[in-house]
């Protein structure tokens, strides 16, 4: 994908992370297409996207429909739909996707790719994504913090011209170690924060939070380990700077609390349980967050 070249963006599944993406793409230059609810539509055909950030608001002129057709033409498809709803995404736009369309899966979790992959029947290209966003309201969208991706291999052709519109992109031949990282502070933050019902900065200052992070990620170490994954040496620090670096995010599991929305805990703490059973190592502290959301979400 040319770095000057003008290119198509679909995005499919345009909550927080997906508008966001969708934001700078198309304040760079770039048609693009989110695909979201009705809600995200209507708002946007009325006014256009809403972005905050830290230099101020923004009104951007896009698309917004809210049907898969969305990625008819598209050479670039962002998928940031939640684990969950994977296959019947993939499912939902095979019909339309151009034969050389680039797809990323920008999701949390660290199997959406292959999930993925095997339902379109082509490749997808695994994305770690790093940044702290939130919808204030429908076609409305915050960013707190960071933007940046790691993109597995496949993802070189677009790597430049991401980072030519605004994206901070890298390529790593190590991205499922990415993407257990990520899944690691997830694990750490998400359920606490949802159950807590507080940003991260306020979060970490609270009696036994630190203790509990500690506790989890090194269950979540431990298993990544086992798995073949090779997770930084420095992964508890890592963990405890998103205090600092995402001080005001509220984690995607508390948005969706909130919303009375199923939330991807089962692919979050619900994923290192199941490899722990697999293979025979405790993961009593991602069991208990595990288990008090599930708990009180709201049935699928």
């Amino acid at each position: 994908m040319s770095q000057a070249r003008t290119r198509r963006v679909a995005v499919m599944g345009a909550g927080a992370v997906g508008c966001y993406y969708g934001a700078v793409l198309a304040r760079a230059g770039h048609p693009v297409t989110l695909i979201g609810r009705p809600a995200l539509v209507e708002a946007v055909a009325e006014r256009g996207l809403v972005l905050d950030t830290a230099e101020g608001r923004e009104t951007i002129p896009l698309v917004a429909v809210a049907g898969p057709e969305g990625v008819a033409g598209a050479d670039l498809v962002l998928v940031c739909v939640k684990s969950g709803d994977t296959e019947a995404a993939g499912i939902a736009m095979l019909p339309h996707l151009t034969p050389d369309a680039t797809i990323l899966s920008l999701q949390n979790g660290v199997d959406n790719g292959e999930r993925l992959a095997a339902v379109i029947g082509r490749p997808v290209v695994p994305v770690a994504v790093y940044v702290a966003t939130a919808m204030e309201g429908a076609g409305h969208v915050r960013h707190h913090g960071r933007g940046d991706l790691i993109l597995g291999r496949g993802g070189e052709a677009v790597a430049d011209w991401l980072n030519a519109a605004g994206i901070p992109t890298s390529v790593s031949d190590r991205v499922r170690d990415a993407l257990w990282a990520k899944l690691t502070i997830n694990c750490a933050w998400n359920a606490l924060s949802a159950l807590g019902g507080k940003p991260y900065g306020q979060l970490f200052a609270k009696e036994g939070v630190a203790t509990v992070l500690a506790e989890v990620t090194a269950e979540c170490v431990a298993v990544a380990t086992a798995c073949g994954i090779h997770l930084p040496e420095d992964m508890l620090a890592q963990v405890e700077a998103i205090a600092r670096t995402m001080a005001e995010q509220r984690s995607s599991t508390a948005q969706d609390l909130a919303r009375g929305r199923p939330t991807e805990i089962d692919h979050l703490n619900g994923k290192v349980v199941r490899e722990g059973e697999r293979l025979g190592i405790p993961t009593p502290a991602n069991q208990v967050l595990h288990t008090l959301v599930k708990l009180v979400e709201p049935g699928r």
